[in-house]
């Protein structure tokens, strides 16, 4: 250490304000950033009716974790054998609510910014949160397939419990099956708001509009992107940095192509590996067929099929310099 000492900071913790007080430069900003807002040059949302809540949405999607997986995920006592159908009636209760509440919001915002006639938002929210809670039953069948195909295709998924506790990939496919169900009902915003929250948690990019079949296995994941209009068979394994995507589009292209599919087919039992790279909605990954690592494709390839890069030439630099190609 060297001999020197640090003396301390002489400055006071009180905060200067600038010379001009605020009341001179903060009502010109005021003014300046609500004539944006007002004239509706800015996205904004100050209008009269409630807009979804971001916070309340991913509370939904972990109350259909706890109901989907009980006792995984349980705030209080667990759920015993006996207690188990009070236990569920008594969560659905409450997440039926909960749902048709900011289906509401979603709906009345839809209408009012589209400017629709009444449709009786109220009705509709309370009949599509009761469709889409009968649809749990089901997306819970399939998440045991995502689940037994996560513990077929991963020799280090030591059992279930893991798988369930902290795969990545079962939970983005679970916030998937969720988020697709209410994409199928045509509710707006929430489902993305929910793919949004997955993506954010882990790096996985599932619109919901895809279409994607049971004992399905995402190993790893992060990176991994999956558009809107893609279609995906059974027991199909994707790993981390896996891009089902469009091609480039033209300027002004995208509103035209909206409901255009732009995005591949992937058939049954099919397997891409690390960073490979899939685009083009006429594009179909036949039955079978093996997609190796860092691959790009914008043609179709049919069943049975392995893609492959060549290997590449590695070249080893010794300690004196000396190169070696062939090692």
């Amino acid at each position: 250490m060297s001999g020197k000492t640090t003396e301390p900071c002489g400055c006071t913790a009180e905060v200067r304000l600038c010379a001009e007080p605020a009341s001179d430069f903060i009502p010109s900003v005021v003014e300046k950033l609500a004539e944006g807002f007002s004239s509706r040059r800015w996205s904004s949302h100050i209008e009269p009716v409630e807009i979804p809540s971001r916070h309340e949405t991913i509370e939904l999607i972990l109350e259909a974790q706890r109901i989907l997986f009980p006792g995984y995920f349980s705030r209080s006592t667990l759920p015993s054998p006996s207690s188990l159908e009070y236990h569920l009636g008594h969560n659905l209760t409450i997440f039926h609510k909960n749902l048709s509440h900011q289906l509401n919001s979603a709906l009345r915002h839809e209408c009012f910014r589209r400017r629709h006639s009444c449709s009786l938002c109220g009705e509709r929210s309370s009949e599509l949160a009761a469709e889409f809670i009968r649809s749990l039953p089901q997306i819970r069948e399939t998440l045991e397939t995502d689940i037994s195909a996560a513990l077929e295709g991963d020799p280090a998924a030591a059992n279930a419990d893991e798988v369930i506790f902290s795969y990545p990939g079962l939970f983005a496919v679970l916030v998937y099956r969720l988020a697709h169900r209410l994409y199928e009902l045509e509710v707006p915003l929430l489902p993305r708001i929910m793919s949004e929250y997955a993506y954010h948690r882990t790096a996985i990019d599932i619109h919901p509009g895809a279409t994607i079949g049971e004992s399905f296995f995402i190993d790893h994941g992060a990176g991994v992107v999956i558009g809107e209009t893609s279609t995906i068979g059974r027991r199909v394994r994707l790993y981390q940095g896996v891009t089902l995507g469009a091609l480039s589009l033209p300027k002004g292209a995208g509103r035209q192509l909206k409901h255009v599919k732009r995005h591949p087919t992937i058939e049954d039992d099919v397997i891409i590996y690390a960073n490979a790279t899939i685009l083009g909605g006429e594009t179909v990954i036949g039955a079978r067929s093996i997609v190796g690592g860092n691959v790009w494709l914008t043609k179709s390839v049919g069943p049975d099929t392995k893609v492959l890069l060549k290997q590449p030439e590695l070249v080893y630099i010794g300690k004196n310099g000396e190169t070696n190609h062939n090692q």
